[in-house]
């Protein structure tokens, strides 16, 4: 029988699945209640699985790269075996009869000695019976190896340029490669920015996280698509005549000529809101605070203001959905030179750029936010750090500075 006290004889399979959520970085508090067991008991399968905790509340096990492959060294044969390797052992045992040793290792390219010592190393004992789970032993296999170096995020330099462009709202990728642009010929200044994740979350409650001064280092939380509306299309509406999607000039399209904008309202409860506009080909970001109303006129009139010292090389076209606060688009027209364009209805993705760029808006902003209440320099400092990411579409540069060298170059030719 297991150490310390079970209130239940838990099957196998529960026990593992916890285990295995537990090397994925869950709380040994998420599965207690679930199981029935206290948390403690798991705790105990987990170290008797081999597996090391971290504590605290959000805490799951020491993060292990699983899709890594041990190095060779010592018994090459053993030390070559990859998930994949394991998993197929343990598909074959699994079977039903199971496959002998010498078969497994046949259709592994290994001698059946590696295969025999692999079960016999990492079997784990439950009651009266032994298991063989290869997520728990390859765990165990990375676990047992040598470190000959600290982790990339254990080197102060490193950690510290990681952390200060995590607080500046960097999402992993944009963090990762900034510093391969920034430092092309010393990789130990290069990071993956799966080791920013596994840092982050992986670690639960890691040290990693505790170093931020932003409340949440990645973006969204939403781990499934939004599904497409259902909602009847709109009736026609007249200021959307001649200026349709299929009205607009095919060069928006492929992103290939600036000027190009999307629009839309980040609205607030007292009427209040701002108006976004991200440039497609840069992705450059413009905000602009709209004085306690959201009339038609109000917002062009603040979208006038807001393109009114851009070349006009930059200010061609701007697409919107079709929300009534652009029903005077054409006078803006006039006043702007620039046209603007309208989506289908209930249809996001055709201004997508747009949509990417209110959500990391929301990051600054949450739902429920008055925005009569925002300052314009905290407004202008969004604005700010939303331009100074690097963007993994324009090869990790900056919205910033693409968009500053295309002025100064118009600037130039006139």
């Amino acid at each position: 029988m297991e150490e310390g006290v079970v209130s239940r004889k838990v099957p196998w399979a529960m026990r593992a699945e916890a285990v295995r959520g537990l090397i994925a970085g869950r709380s040994a508090l998420e599965f207690a209640p679930t199981l029935g067991v206290s948390m403690s008991v798991v705790k105990l399968w987990a170290r008797l699985a081999g597996v090391e905790l971290m504590m605290g509340r959000g805490g799951g096990a020491r993060p292990m790269p699983m899709d890594a492959v041990i190095g060779e060294g010592g018994d090459r044969e053993y030390r070559r075996l990859t998930l994949a390797d394991r998993s197929l052992i343990q598909a074959g045992l699994a079977m039903r009869p199971p496959l002998s040793v010498r078969r497994i290792a046949a259709e592994l390219g290994v001698s059946a000695s590696t295969v025999s010592r692999e079960i016999r190393a990492h079997q784990v004992q439950h009651w009266e019976t032994r298991h063989y789970d290869a997520r728990i032993a390859h765990y165990r296999a990375l676990a047992a190896r040598p470190r000959s170096r600290p982790g990339k995020l254990e080197q102060p330099a490193v950690r510290a340029a990681v952390v200060s462009r995590l607080n500046d709202k960097y999402s992993p990728q944009q963090v990762a490669g900034e510093l391969k642009l920034l430092f092309p010929d010393n990789p130990e200044m290069h990071v993956s920015h799966e080791t920013i994740y596994q840092a982050l979350y992986v670690q639960g409650k890691g040290a990693l996280r505790h170093e931020l001064t932003v409340e949440k280092a990645l973006r969204s939380g939403r781990t499934t698509r939004v599904p497409q509306s259902k909602l009847p299309r709109r009736s026609s509406r007249p200021w959307l005549d001649g200026a349709r999607l299929t009205d607009r000039p095919a060069e928006v399209e492929d992103r290939a000529v600036p000027g190009h904008w999307e629009g839309d309202l980040v609205v607030g409860p007292g009427n209040s809101g701002i108006v976004t506009l991200v440039e497609r080909k840069h992705r450059f970001t413009l905000l602009g605070r709209l004085p306690g109303q959201r009339d038609s006129k109000t917002v062009t009139d603040v979208l006038a203001s807001m393109i009114a010292e851009l070349p006009a090389t930059l200010t061609r076209t701007i697409t919107w959905d079709q929300g009534a606060e652009m029903a005077e688009h054409a006078a803006f027209t006039i006043a702007s030179d620039c046209k603007v364009f309208f989506c289908d209805p209930h249809s996001p993705w055709q201004r997508g750029t747009n949509e990417n760029t209110n959500g990391l808006i929301r990051d600054f902003y949450p739902k429920g936010t008055n925005f009569n209440e925002v300052t314009d320099d905290d407004l202008a400092e969004t604005q700010r750090l939303l331009n100074i990411r690097p963007r993994r579409t324009l090869g990790y540069r900056k919205p910033a500075d693409m968009i500053n060298e295309l002025i100064n170059g118009v600037a130039l030719a006139t």
